[in-house]
């Protein structure tokens, strides 16, 4: 008889390393990983009370994400990103998501559009419930999926690999004063815009809410700064 499988160990190892991964995104928004700062497998993973092996996993997860960078012989550093990282990301999606947000206007079926609705709705009740990791989750499905209608999936693919690079750090306080329910009901709105088919009214609406974003990264820079003297701001010595 041959000997069973190990298969099921390896599925359970791949989903503790997902629960870890998850553990540790959910730590770099609400702040508690802090950017620049160097954290060893050993240390996260008797903090989490796991082995080092799938922190390891988890971190080289997040490194390919671009959240983290290996620092050899010593852990990972939780990437920060500068004032003109966050200028080069918004002038991307908008190169990328503005026009394509008026294609789909122009496209897209009314039934297409309203099933977007729940999830613009989910990420108002999570914002004003202060589910962080809920509230990402659910904007990620709604700009993916609307971008999707396009039918370019290389392009929704660059989207979120853009969006996965810029995630808000310490978003925690942002969602504390208030900041994410006015971006969060843009949503909404945006979609309302889109149903009466105003394709350049969308494409205006879009670029006020990727300012507003761009706002909230130099809000979370700014609060960062204040909770950190010691760290710089770009371009200051």
């Amino acid at each position: 008889m041959s000997e069973p499988r190990s298969r099921p160990l390896v599925s359970v190892q791949a989903h503790l390393r997902d629960q870890v991964a998850n553990a540790l995104r959910a730590a770099l928004i609400a702040g508690e990983l802090q950017p620049g700062v160097v954290y060893s497998a050993p240390s996260l993973a008797a903090e989490y009370g796991v082995s080092a092996t799938p922190v390891r996993e988890a971190m080289l997860e997040l490194a390919r994400e671009g959240l983290v960078e290996a620092v050899r012989n010593k852990g990972f550093r939780v990437t920060e990103l500068s004032e003109r990282d966050l200028d080069e990301f918004t002038e991307l999606r908008s190169l990328i998501e503005i026009p394509t947000v008026g294609r789909v206007t122009r496209s897209a079926a009314r039934e297409q559009l309203e099933a977007l609705r729940p999830v613009a709705e989910e990420i108002v009740a999570a914002a004003k419930a202060g589910d962080l990791i809920g509230y990402l989750e659910a904007d990620r499905r709604f700009h993916l999926d609307l971008l999707s209608l396009a039918g370019n999936a290389r392009l929704v693919e660059t989207v979120g690999d853009l969006r996965k690079r810029s995630r808000l750090y310490g978003l925690a306080d942002l969602a504390e004063a208030g900041a994410l329910v006015a971006s969060a009901q843009e949503h909404t709105e945006l979609l309302d815009i889109m149903l009466t088919g105003d394709a350049e009214a969308a494409e205006a609406y879009t670029r006020r809410h990727l300012a507003h974003v761009r706002s909230l990264w130099a809000a979370q820079q700014q609060g960062k700064l204040r909770k950190n003297p010691q760290v710089r701001e770009p371009g200051t010595r």
